[in-house]
């Protein structure tokens, strides 16, 4: 009998502990095994990894198992983690998956042998033993329950316990993220394969811890990369999956917001088979949670993902998942339930419906809508909003057209007494519909057409009320029951009781006289703040029915009577003032009350907010040293660690022994290791020196001894070679005159052929002579085409080259022209301007001249009143043409004056110049006056020269224009001058009219000489005028 096991002791290797736990677990002391094992594994001693720990952990984690002690497979895996994190990370994982491998295969086994034993009846006829049947009245159990508690549940707990245990050592350590998922997948498996609804809860609240806990490392802005969350996201996904399978639809639909969580911190989209089943899992969760608004939603994403992302879908998968959005967005209620809807009183009502809004942006946000937090989402996810979604985006046209019929009906058409008629028989056809199976590669496996139709029952009872309700005011019950065949009428009243309630109509039943009636009704909040005084006028009016002629009232009680309402009437309006001014005072107070008190609260909590704030920043502050100065001593430590584990391995690899909890210098163990390496390398080089000295004396004996038996060796070997190619030559000739003998043979059979091998070959050669020379001529014809073709091709080209010059030339030729005819049109319109300007300057002298005219009809004119003669100066300044400024009014006047002394004498006038020479008879049409002076002509006659006396001309006269207007019988100045000859410049001549200022000269006629007179052919021209 073998001896119990008392004590592990300390062993110096750990090798020697995996054996004797072996020798104790081979004489049936797996305790005392275990034992061994755990207190290598948790031994201080033994703090470096090496490959034997690893087999002692699979020992010891088997051993557990086995024996169910959870608490010691935790702590070892927990001492194992420490010892091996920094050093070789996958033999923590290897042991680990090995350890639930092991758990779960326990659990299977377990499991198949409760149903081994619940199978195992040895005569199915027999009945329940006295022990079952008194079990089964007192415990209340079945014999299979009884079996299952004995024999699986404490293997199913252990294997619960096990994962647990592995999520809470594998959560803090980054780099076994992988293991990490691995595990909670496991888990989710263990609890869908073993519908563990209990553990699953469990299991959700464990990960969401760990979740939490991973996001306040990331605002820390400590190590949770990228991966971790989606990692994190991925087993979210899964638990989504499991959680719907298990039908736990509120750990569903908190998955779905740690999901969105996620999503919102890694600000990456999911992979499209995850988002798939995402808003797969969300349909089924509104469609339990009864929230049809949603669950339509919900639907349409899942449409509006498979058609842009899903590839292989047949058109009846679209058809199918369209006819389900459809079908889910008609299925909506037209109001609103729940504490939004309705008449809101109270702070509770306020409240609820705060919650409300809250609530709608959750669901905007996870069904994938962009919504502002402050913002109000219930816009945006209405049934409105689904059904014009739906109509924009073409659904319409693939769905069948049954779908189609439903659609119009509760939508579009307006026909009350036929809409559930027509209704009745199109959702009966709903389920036939539902029967076509969808693809694979749908992101569901099948739709449910038939679970919408008690929706789309009432939806069509509120439109048929609410059309009914638009087009009569009562209606009998009987006619309406009529009108809805699949209701009775208690189910359509109690679809109208609840419309009523949330406010979508106005009706009431009226069931004494078997009546509906529409419309408003007499007990509405808004009118009975007015009930009594209606009640008073009708009942005024009943009385005076009653009693047409009023009661004769006694003198004293009518003026009694009539002074009550005198003083009623003469104190009501002051009353009321006074009554609006305490109401407008009280209310005032009570604004300014509530002014105050909320300027207060706001103060308040503004001042609660910056000491929260500046709290928060001075804990943020603390937190963030705090945790650099924790990083800095971990990094630190771990540092010191590394180094003192890489010196421990360096000596434990030399078998140098270390005493426990001895800390090492580096520098020491450097020097040490140093030297020791040094005395190695010496030895070495010493050993190879004694080794190279006694090869180099055993090879020059070895040679020594072999040099007579190697000559011996080649003598023999020459003699032999010798033989052997004499041999050789000797058959080579044999061979050779064989051969010989053999193809003088062939020749002399072969010798009579030669005579036809010659007529044969001329043959062949002349019949390839008559092919070559055929080949040549068809070669030469070839060539003599090409030649030709070739011939043809560059005279096309010779032309068409010959065709570009002449057209370049041509069109070189026309922009010639083109710019020649232009200098030439430029040169016109320049001459044109040219003659232009002669003929205004020509105008202004002419303007000149009767300036000067009317200038000497002044003078005359002052002459005649007996004025006094004007000074010399100004007169040798007229006589020699100067030009003084006349306003235009005095000009009319001097005009007016000239016109109606024109017969008075003049004043004697200066002696005049010879006169001008005639022109030629049949002159141009420029008269003399205005001949172009050309190269040929007579030089220009400026006049006497100037009187050197005389004054000059200022520069104003002689360089400006005249500042006055032209009379209004000249043309205007870009107007052709007139064909007349000039006025005379002497003072005899006479006022000629317009109309005999253009007569032309006869022809051959000379003009009249200049009479002499104060004007002057020879005055001073500028020279703009000369031009």
């Amino acid at each position: 009998m073998a001896r119990n096991y008392r004590g592990g002791g300390n062993f110096a290797r750990p090798e020697n502990a995996l054996k004797r736990a072996d020798e104790l677990e081979a004489i049936g002391q797996k305790t005392q095994a275990l034992t061994v094992l755990h207190d290598v594994v948790t031994s201080k001693k033994h703090r470096t990894w090496s490959k034997t720990f690893e087999s002692i952990m699979l020992r010891h984690v088997e051993l557990c198992v086995d024996m169910k002690k959870r608490n010691m497979a935790k702590e070892a895996l927990l001492q194992y983690r420490n010892m091996c994190h920094q050093v070789n990370i996958n033999s923590l994982e290897e042991v680990i998956k090995h350890f639930l491998k092991r758990a779960a295969d326990k659990a299977e086994e377990a499991q198949a042998k409760a149903a081994a034993v619940t199978l195992d009846v040895e005569d199915l006829e027999e009945d329940a033993s006295p022990e079952e049947l008194m079990l089964s009245y007192v415990s209340g159990e079945k014999n299979k329950d009884r079996t299952d508690r004995e024999l699986v549940t404490p293997w199913f707990r252990f294997l619960w316990e096990s994962y647990r245990s592995v999520l809470e050592i594998l959560r803090t350590n980054p780099k076994l993220e992988s293991l990490y998922a691995m595990t909670a997948t496991k888990a989710f498996h263990f609890c869908l394969q073993y519908k563990r609804t209990t553990e699953f809860k469990r299991l959700c609240d464990i990960l969401r811890q760990h979740l939490t806990n991973l996001v306040n490392k990331v605002r820390d802005n400590r190590d949770a990369g990228p991966e971790t969350m989606t990692m994190h996201l991925e087993s979210r996904f899964e638990q989504l999956r499991v959680a719907c399978e298990l039908e736990l639809w509120g750990e569903a639909f908190r998955s779905v917001e740690d999901i969105q969580q996620l999503i919102a911190l890694t600000k990456k989209t999911p992979k499209q088979p995850q988002l798939a089943s995402y808003y797969t899992r969300l349909t089924q969760i509104f469609a339990v949670s009864d929230s049809p608004l949603y669950h339509a939603f919900a639907w349409l994403k899942l449409f509006s993902f498979a058609r842009q992302h899903a590839r292989g879908m047949l058109p009846s998968d679209y058809q199918q998942m369209a006819t389900s959005v459809l079908l889910a967005a008609l299925a909506i209620l037209p109001y609103e339930r729940g504490p939004s809807a309705g008449p809101r009183v109270g702070v509770s009502d306020a409240v609820a419906a705060e919650q409300e809004k809250d609530r709608s942006n959750r669901m905007a946000t996870i069904l994938g809508f962009a919504v502002d937090a402050k913002k109000d989402a219930r816009s945006l996810l209405t049934r409105q909003a689904l059904l014009a979604t739906i109509s924009s985006s073409n659904l319409l046209a693939l769905v069948p057209p049954e779908v189609r019929a439903i659609h119009d009906a509760l939508s579009q058409d307006f026909s009350p007494l036929e809409l559930c008629a027509r209704l009745a028989p199109l959702l009966e056809k709903l389920p036939e519909l539902a029967a076509v199976p969808l693809s694979s590669t749908a992101p569901v496996r099948s739709v449910a057409l038939d679970k919408y139709v008690p929706a789309l029952k009432q939806a069509a009872v509120l439109r048929l009320l609410k059309q009914l309700s638009e087009v009569y005011s009562v209606m009998r019950i009987s006619e309406l029951a009529a009108l809805v065949p699949f209701y009775s009428f208690a189910e359509v009243e109690a679809v109208v009781v609840d419309a009523v309630k949330y406010e979508y109509l106005q009706m009431r039943v009226d069931h004494r006289n078997g009546t509906l009636h529409f419309g408003a009704q007499s007990v509405e909040s808004d009118k009975v703040r007015n009930h009594l005084a209606s009640i008073a006028k009708r009942l005024a009016k009943a009385v005076a029915m009653m009693s047409p002629v009023p009661l004769q009232l006694q003198p004293a009680e009518a003026a009694r009577r009539e002074a009550i309402i005198r003083a009623a009437r003469e104190t009501l309006e002051g009353e009321h003032l006074k009554a609006m001014a305490r109401k407008m005072a009280i209310e005032k107070k009570k604004e300014e009350s509530e002014r105050a008190a909320y300027e207060a609260e706001q103060l308040q909590a503004q001042m609660k907010a910056q000491a929260q704030r500046a709290h928060e920043l001075a804990e943020e502050k603390r937190r963030r040293e705090e945790a650099l100065r924790r990083e800095s001593e971990r990094i630190q430590r771990e540092m010191e660690e590394r180094e003192q584990e890489e010196l421990r391995a360096h000596l434990g690899a030399r078998n140098i022994k270390v005493k426990e909890g001895e800390k090492l210098e580096k520098t020491a163990v450097i020097k040490d290791l140093m030297s020791e390496r040094i005395k190695e390398q010496q030895e070495l080089e010493r050993r190879m020196a004694r080794h190279a000295r006694n090869m180099d004396h055993l090879e020059r004996a070895r040679r020594e001894e072999e040099a007579p038996f190697l000559e011996t060796a080649w003598k023999e070997r020459q003699e032999a070679d010798r033989a052997y190619w004499e041999a050789a030559q000797m058959e080579a000739a044999r061979l050779h005159r064989q051969a010989w003998e053999v193809d003088i043979e062939e020749k002399r059979k072969l010798a009579y052929m030669v005579p036809d091998k010659e007529v044969f070959k001329g043959i062949i050669m002349q019949r390839r002579e008559a092919e070559f020379q055929a080949l040549r001529r068809e070669r030469e014809r070839r060539m003599a085409e090409m030649r030709e073709q070739r011939k043809y091709e560059r005279e096309i080209a010779r032309r068409k080259a010959y065709v570009t010059r002449c057209r370049a030339d041509v069109e070189a030729r026309m922009r010639e022209i083109e710019e020649q005819r232009r200098r030439e049109e430029e040169a016109r319109k320049k001459a044109e301007e040219a003659e232009r300007q002669r003929k205004l300057d020509e105008a202004l002298a002419k303007q000149r001249a009767r300036e000067e005219e009317i200038e000497r009809r002044k003078a005359e004119e002052r002459a005649n009143l007996g004025l006094a003669a004007p000074a010399p100066a100004a007169a040798s300044s007229a006589a020699a043409g100067g030009v003084k400024f006349v306003p235009p009014h005095l000009r009319r006047q001097m005009e007016a004056g000239g016109g109606s002394g024109g017969g008075a004498a003049p004043p004697a006038a200066a002696p005049a110049p010879a006169a001008a020479p005639a022109p030629a008879a049949g002159g141009d049409d420029e008269g003399s006056g205005w001949r172009r002076r050309g190269p040929e002509g007579p030089p220009r006659d400026f006049g006497p020269p100037r009187d050197a006396g005389a004054p000059r001309d200022s520069w104003r006269d002689r360089d400006a224009p005249p500042r006055d207007l032209p009379p209004r019988d000249m043309p205007p100045r870009d107007a052709p001058p007139r064909d007349a000859a000039p006025a005379a410049s002497g003072g005899g001549s006479k006022f000629v009219p317009p109309a005999l200022r253009g007569a032309a000269p006869s022809s051959g006629a000379a003009p009249p000489p200049p009479s002499g007179g104060s004007g002057g052919g020879g005055k001073f021209v500028p020279p703009h005028l000369r031009r």
